[in-house]
């Protein structure tokens, strides 16, 4: 059976996670702290000619957007002509037939795309006619997407070599998770996306720009002693779409322990598997021979088969 295409077949079994105690409750730990810190760059925001609006809202949506980032403590200002130090977002839009999809394009202050992040999609008419609530909904709503975007990009320049933040951290797409009960989607994105910006990687919603796809394939079934076998997949693949590789984790935890909050099992598993989709995107790049050698799989079970609705 085949798990991986890139690299060698990493099973990670995190036994006994749902009796874990909640070290990580309240503690963000070293990573959350890194982010945290302010960003040191001046990011410029400049009326948009290509966002199909007239001027006075083009400066208005500008506006918006410099002020909610202002309120989420990022050095951000609206100003025609960016400063030669200026870092710029730059935001167009998309005709999309009945609805109109703003983009937000992050760029440093060498003219290179950091990530992008694609806002909601806004109604024709409304974006034809836009009034100054539409204008602010559209800056509230990618407020947040843009600071995570931020955040990514600071961890990974941290993380990265010289060269590779001159040419851009690589940047992966990160697609919805599956399956997953509770609040699972949503905690487990937020932990891989905190890990791969430690490992110099920028995590985008957006695909323009991104060279590898992630995303996380949930499978409960039920086990003995009123317990579920939690399966998750971390699929990574190449911008096209082909399969490269995929981490897999087993575990067993009490049935219904992940029907609400996710908690510390959600970062355990990014923070395990992080490493090992490092290790699929580095041999995808520099081919096996010449990539470090996996880890041996720790407590594993032999001839584990991959279930039918994983593939």
């Amino acid at each position: 059976m085949r798990f991986f295409s890139a690299c060698a077949a990493l099973l990670v079994l995190l036994t006994g996670c749902g009796d874990l105690p909640q070290p990580f409750r309240g503690n963000p730990g070293r990573a959350a702290r890194n982010l945290a810190v302010p960003l040191a760059i001046r990011l410029a925001v400049p009326p948009p000619p290509q966002a199909l609006l007239d001027e006075v809202n083009a400066r208005r949506l500008a506006q918006a957007v410099t002020e909610g980032l202002q309120g989420q403590e990022v050095p951000a200002i609206a100003i025609d002509t960016p400063l030669p130090l200026d870092w710029r977002l730059d935001i167009t839009a998309d005709n999309l037939g009945t609805t109109i999809r703003p983009r937000f394009q992050l760029f440093n202050a060498d003219g290179v795309s950091q990530g992008v992040f694609d806002g909601a999609p806004v109604p024709i008419r409304g974006w034809a006619e836009p009034t100054p609530p539409i204008l602010t909904a559209v800056a509230t709503q990618a407020v947040p997407g843009l600071t995570r975007l931020l955040l990514s990009v600071q961890a990974a320049r941290a993380s990265a070599s010289p060269s590779a933040i001159a040419a851009g951290p690589p940047r992966v797409r990160f697609l919805p998770v599956r399956g997953a009960p509770g609040d699972g989607a949503t905690a487990l994105a937020a932990r891989m996306r905190d890990f791969m910006s430690n490992l110099g990687f920028v995590v985008q919603e957006a695909a323009e720009g991104a060279q590898y796809g992630l995303t996380a394939l949930v499978q409960l079934t039920p086990a003995a002693n009123n317990q579920q076998l939690v399966e998750l997949h971390w699929v990574v693949t190449r911008r096209d779409g082909e399969e490269l590789g995929r981490v897999i984790q087993l575990n067993e935890v009490p049935t219904g322990r992940l029907n609400r909050f996710w908690g510390d099992i959600a970062y355990v598993a990014a923070e395990q598997a992080s490493g090992g989709v490092q290790t699929i995107i580095r041999n995808a790049t520099t081919g096996p021979a010449s990539a470090p050698a996996a880890p041996p799989p720790a407590a594993t079970s032999a001839n584990v088969a991959v279930p039918p609705g994983l593939r």
